[in-house]
C-alpha cells in the first residue's frame, strides 16, 4: 500500500553550518505533523554547474533531483547577498532544471521564507521570478521576511527563538499543506 504521507524537502540557500536560514527551515520542520516527511537537501554536494560535466549527471544532482521529484512540495529558505538570492540557490535551480534530468518541478507548490541582517523581499522577488520561469507554484502568502539586525530572533547556533516568527511559520505551513491538498 503506497503512503499517504506528505512529503516537503527544503533547500536553504546558505551553506553555513549554522545559519538562520537552516534555523528558518529546521523550525518550520518543528511545525508539522509526523504525518509530513520533511527533509532537508544538503546542497553542499552540488558541484558548480558546467553543461560539460551534464552527462552522466553527478551522484549528488541525481540524489537531489530524486529527493525533488518524490516532494509534494518545496520550501526555500534563503539570505539576501548583493541584493538577490545566492549562488547556491541559483546553482542548484541550473541543475534541476535540465531536462534531460527530469526533476518534477512544473506545478509544485513553494513556498518562500528568508532572514537577513538586511529585508529579502528583493532577493526572495528575484527568485520568485526564476520560479515561475521554471514553472512552479510560488506560494504568494504568508510573506515570511525576517530582518534580524538586532540578531535576537537566533541564538548562536542558529535556532529560532522569536514566538512571532514561529507563529509565521505556521501560517507557512497552513498555506503550503493547503497548496499541495
Amino acid at each position: 500500500m503506497p503512503s499517504s504521507r506528505v512529503h516537503i524537502v527544503g533547500l536553504c540557500g546558505s551553506l553555513r553550518k549554522h545559519s538562520c536560514n537552516r534555523g528558518l527551515l529546521n523550525a518550520l520542520k518543528d511545525q508539522f505533523s509526523s504525518e509530513v516527511v520533511f527533509t532537508i537537501a544538503d546542497l553542499s554536494e552540488i558541484p558548480l554547474y558546467n553543461p560539460d560535466n551534464e552527462l552522466p549527471y553527478p551522484d549528488s544532482v541525481l540524489a537531489l533531483a530524486s529527493m525533488v521529484n518524490q516532494a509534494d512540495g518545496l520550501v526555500i529558505s534563503s539570505p539576501e547577498y548583493n541584493l538577490s538570492y545566492t549562488a547556491v540557490l541559483k546553482n542548484t535551480l541550473e541543475w534541476l532544471s535540465r531536462r534531460s534530468l527530469g526533476a518534477h518541478l512544473a506545478g509544485k507548490p513553494t513556498a518562500l521564507i528568508g532572514t537577513a541582517s538586511i529585508n529579502v523581499a528583493v532577493s526572495q522577488s528575484h527568485l520568485r521570478d526564476v520560479l515561475l520561469a521554471l514553472n512552479l507554484d510560488v506560494l504568494t502568502r504568508p510573506i515570511v521576511q525576517i530582518v534580524d539586525t538586532e540578531h535576537d530572533k537566533f541564538d548562536d547556533l542558529g535556532n529560532l527563538i522569536d514566538v512571532d516568527t514561529v507563529n509565521m511559520l505556521i501560517r507557512v505551513r497552513d498555506a503550503l499543506l493547503e497548496a499541495i491538498g
